[in-house]
């Protein structure tokens, strides 16, 4: 089994060239059906041509696709609306190109092929400057370039809209899932996986607090969570009304990114068989209890936020 596959594909159209193109996102993959060959895209690219906007986006979402910060600013629910829009993406990239002000400014490119190729690089540094001043000079005008870019991919990922945004999330939360949840004894030894806990467990709080809410009606600041090792789901009970919940990093990916995350009236806290529109889940029916085994089945999503792509793009389940 593989965590996306209770997701169905979506499909929303950005800006490439002087018109729109589709992107879709399937099986765990963004794809480009106006690019099949996005590799020769980038050869050419890369000797100075103009880049696709669909390979440029596609090249955000490999930057990305286990990036801690992307769970940090995407959306909670689908409630949590998002709206970003294709013309903030191109004020952020007129802005990086512009560069900060000052006679020594930086000449750092636009997004490629939104609003043009990309440029390198020019820094000017004052030839009376000694050698250690200038090198941290340089040092600081790239790490301006490298959070403008940053900014830039993040507008440009959250323009896609929710349904790629919980994609997204959700495939950051699969590729650091292995290591916190201990399931990989060798990646769980590592330093990372001890610096990414605390990112990691407010990332499940913020999506945990508003499917307590809708499965026990208890309030946000009620929920306390911690990240579950090992074997097993984790736990979940009611403490002096405080719901304290134990769960793995994989309940990130698995559950909430396919829409999971209360059905029928259960806190659904694994997936046993995974499947569109069909699948096979263990929920909680009530604080305390042991989960049970559900058949859950994908129906039309609710309204959601007016996007490039909705809720309409993650599924609804029902038992």
């Amino acid at each position: 089994m593989r965590w996306f596959d209770c997701l169905p594909g979506c499909e929303t159209q950005v800006p490439c060239g002087h018109g729109m193109h589709p992107v879709r996102w399937e099986a765990g993959m963004l794809r480009l059906p106006q690019h099949p060959d996005a590799e020769a895209e980038l050869v050419l690219a890369a000797l100075g041509g103009e880049k696709a906007g669909c390979v440029a986006l596609a090249e955000a979402w490999g930057r990305h696709a286990s990036d801690l910060s992307v769970l940090a600013v995407g959306p909670r629910s689908p409630r949590d609306e998002i709206r970003v829009g294709w013309d903030d993406v191109a004020a952020a990239a007129q802005a990086q190109q512009a560069g900060p002000a000052g006679p020594y400014a930086v000449s750092a490119g636009a997004v490629p092929g939104v609003l043009g190729p990309r440029r390198p690089i020019r820094i000017a540094v004052p030839p009376s400057m000694p050698a250690s001043a200038a090198g941290r000079w340089q040092q600081a005008a790239r790490e301006i370039e490298r959070s403008a870019q940053r900014r830039t991919d993040m507008l440009s990922l959250l323009a896609l809209g929710y349904g790629f945004q919980v994609r997204l999330a959700g495939q950051v939360a699969a590729a650091h899932a292995g290591r916190a949840d201990g399931h990989d004894e060798q990646a769980a030894k590592a330093r990372p996986a001890l610096t990414a806990a605390p990112a990691l467990t407010a990332a499940i709080a913020g999506r945990l607090a508003p499917a307590a809410a809708d499965w026990l009606g208890i309030d946000a600041d009620q929920v306390a969570v911690s990240l579950h090792h090992g074997p097993g789901w984790g736990t979940a009970e009611l403490d002096q009304g405080r719901l304290r919940v134990t769960l793995p990093v994989s309940w990130l990916a698995w559950v909430w990114a396919c829409g999971l995350a209360v059905t029928g009236g259960h806190l659904i806290v694994a997936v046993e068989r995974a499947g569109w529109p069909r699948a096979r889940v263990l929920g909680v029916r009530a604080p305390g209890t042991e989960p049970v085994p559900l058949e859950v089945h994908a129906i039309a999503a609710a309204a959601g936020p007016t996007g490039p792509a909705g809720a309409g793009d993650v599924p609804h389940w029902k038992m």
